[in-house]
């Protein structure tokens, strides 16, 4: 498949009044054309601040570090200038927000805030712009969007204000789209009826998307491929069913343990013991030693071994080295 973004050794620090955050530490990745990426992970494992780096939307004041390449169809923008930026973000890499309550301007009504977007980035008379705010209402599902797109976000269900983000995101037609977690807010009928028009946009329009996302559940629905992220780091990548059927990472095998399924007996789910690391000073080797159940000597002081499953499937893991198994037979797990 083709590749529209790629994704090599991205590292993020912030300084803060308690030191420096190391926020993401070494993240590759890519993402080929029409698929979708689920980035998947416990909540404060670098997901958000990976997607803000592709766009440059990180605050600046605070950035003490930001290196790495994100080559769009083969260019690096992470060296583009501001300017630069602004002619990308909405017409070629979009971005929804995590929260459609308060992604929307309660001040301008749905049709202006669009109307702001189309004009931004393409010369069109005023009818012309109307047009395709009418268009991409109706094909987000908004009924009546002449009519409504007179209204205010207030006038709206969160389902609808999400649909009207995805309507913003869509309107000037990118190749990328960088869903952050799109339905945290909303309840699992209206999260169900979302990714449904997700993937109908994507059938029709071929458009790539990021999902970020802590929810197994929708990942199962959605992705093509998924990649898990730990502490800053990516410690799995594979395919739909690599990672839901032959998940190789303890920390993978952990999440996938810990979502509750119908066919489960009363008692079966497992939580992941501990907590993430302090990343004002991660530990070094596998960031995962302490809550791992199968960790050796080596996993805490070198960084984890990586192993090539498939074409499509990585994996970041002592585990998979060959002396492992010798290890937990013959010494204990001392490798």
């Amino acid at each position: 498949m083709e590749k529209i973004l790629e994704v090599e050794d991205l590292q993020v620090s912030f300084s803060t009044h308690g030191g420096t955050v190391q926020a993401v530490r070494g993240v590759s990745f890519q993402l080929n054309k029409g698929e979708t990426l689920a980035i998947v992970g416990e909540s404060g494992c670098g997901k958000s601040v990976t997607s803000q780096s592709i766009m440059q939307l990180l605050p600046a004041s605070n950035v003490k570090r930001l290196s790495g390449s994100v080559r769009f169809k083969g260019t690096d923008i992470l060296k583009y200038s501001e300017k630069q930026m602004r002619k990308i973000r909405g017409s070629e890499i979009s971005m929804i927000s995590q929260d459609p309550m308060t992604g929307l301007n309660p001040t301008l009504t749905i049709g202006n805030q669009l109307l702001e977007v189309v004009k931004e980035h393409q010369k069109l008379f005023h009818e012309e712009a109307v047009q395709m705010v009418v268009d991409i209402l109706h094909t987000v599902g908004i009924p009546s969007p002449h009519e409504r797109m007179k209204q205010y976000p207030h006038q709206f269900s969160g389902g609808m204000r999400q649909r009207i983000m995805i309507a913003m995101a869509l309107i000037c037609n990118p190749e990328i789209i960088i869903a952050d977690e799109p339905t945290t807010a909303l309840d699992v009928t209206i999260q169900a009826q979302i990714f449904e028009l997700f993937k109908k946009i994507q059938r029709e329009t071929g458009v790539s998307i990021i999902l970020i996302t802590h929810d197994l559940g929708v990942v199962a629905q959605v992705a093509d491929r998924i990649a898990v992220m730990y502490a800053g780091k990516i410690v799995e990548t594979g395919t739909r069913e690599e990672i839901f059927y032959n998940a190789e990472h303890p920390y993978t095998r952990g999440l996938l343990n810990s979502v509750p399924r119908l066919d489960m007996e009363e008692g079966e789910l497992i939580p992941i013991p501990g907590t993430p690391p302090d990343l004002f000073a991660p530990p070094p080797g596998c960031p995962f030693t302490a809550r791992c159940p199968m960790a050796m000597e080596v996993c805490s002081r070198v960084e984890p071994f990586h192993s090539k499953k498939s074409a499509s499937h990585s994996v970041y893991c002592w585990l998979q080295d060959e002396r492992a198994k010798y290890a937990f037979l013959t010494m204990g797990g001392r490798l």
